[in-house]
């Protein structure tokens, strides 16, 4: 029998790129020079888009491919793949949740603690001889018993505010409502009052047409000069100009972001800014959990066709 030809947007690890080759027919669209003329080409054949999260399949390319039954995506966000050109078409989408949370939780966390603490900063003060020559690291700031915020409690949001909570951290979040697993922690319907009550704001909502910028210049005025803003979440959750602004004049104390608009080609500005901690995208990136990751997107590749019902569906 010959094998189910699918659609490969961006490359994968060796580990993944192996066994997915000996399960399929992967047409590498990103090792094409005119992928317009590479999707007209394959595209009659494809069955399935394997792709990553920021990546996704827009409308052209879920046009491009008339055979197409399902889209597993590589990362638990899938705000890149056009939903309503899948729904359309009765095309399934899979993404990875679980599998990553904790990771990602943890980076988070990390950042927090790196950026409140000046770690970064005081490594370098220990290499280039500044503590031999100058002295004691210049004073930070103290995380545990602060007031942390956390927008969107869906399962990294959760095991945020859970390792939070081993810092007698004050927490509160904000979600589209109340959540029964998270009676201990206050809930704040509003993403500006939450800012305001907040010294750390967590961004780790789901990114989608109605979060876009949810942080806005008023959440941001909210948190204020002595607050900092950790996004592992989206870039398009926070108005980046807003951003920038707010930590050049001071109007926001610091941030530690993990995603850009543009990434990796992130704006100028932040690179001259000593307020902010500037991570490549990689809250997920550890070997253990990008080895699951691409088990679970052949897994549901391997379930579609097998007819058996998705592990992981978002439609």
């Amino acid at each position: 029998m010959s094998k189910v030809e699918i659609l490969q947007v961006g490359p994968y690890p060796e580990w993944d790129q192996l066994p997915l080759d000996a399960a399929f027919m992967s047409h590498r669209y990103f090792e094409a020079a005119d992928k317009a003329a590479f999707l007209a080409a394959v595209g009659p054949n494809i069955r399935a888009i394997a792709t990553r999260g920021e990546l996704g399949a827009n409308a052209d390319m879920i046009a491009a491919c008339p055979k197409l039954e399902l889209i597993s995506v590589y990362g638990v966000g899938y705000d890149a793949v056009d939903l309503n050109a899948a729904r359309a078409r009765g095309i399934r989408v899979t993404n990875t949740p679980d599998v990553l949370t904790n990771d990602v939780a943890d980076l988070g966390v990390a950042m927090m603690l790196a950026h409140s603490r000046g770690m970064i900063g005081a490594e370098a003060w220990v290499r280039d001889g500044s503590w031999a020559a100058k002295g004691l690291y210049p004073l930070k700031h103290r995380v545990w018993g602060k007031r942390a915020g956390v927008l969107g409690l869906g399962r990294i949001g959760f095991e945020v505010a859970k390792r939070l909570a081993g810092f007698d951290m004050d927490i509160a979040y904000s979600d589209v409502g109340p959540k029964d697993y998270a009676k201990q922690w206050e809930f704040v319907a509003d993403a500006t009052a939450l800012a305001a009550r907040s010294d750390f704001l967590f961004v780790t909502l789901a990114a989608s047409a109605a979060t876009r910028h949810i942080v806005n210049a008023g959440v941001i005025a909210a948190l204020g000069p002595q607050g900092m803003l950790i996004n592992i979440s989206r870039a398009s959750n926070i108005d980046e100009s807003a951003l920038l602004d707010a930590l050049e004049t001071g109007a926001l104390g610091s941030a530690a972001l993990d995603v850009f608009e543009g990434e990796p080609a992130l704006n100028p500005r932040f690179l001259a800014l000593p307020n902010v901690m500037l991570q490549p995208h990689h809250a997920s990136g550890t070997y253990e959990t990008r080895k699951a990751m691409g088990a679970l997107v052949r897994d549901n590749l391997m379930a579609h066709f097998a007819g058996k019902p998705l592990l992981t569906p978002v439609l």
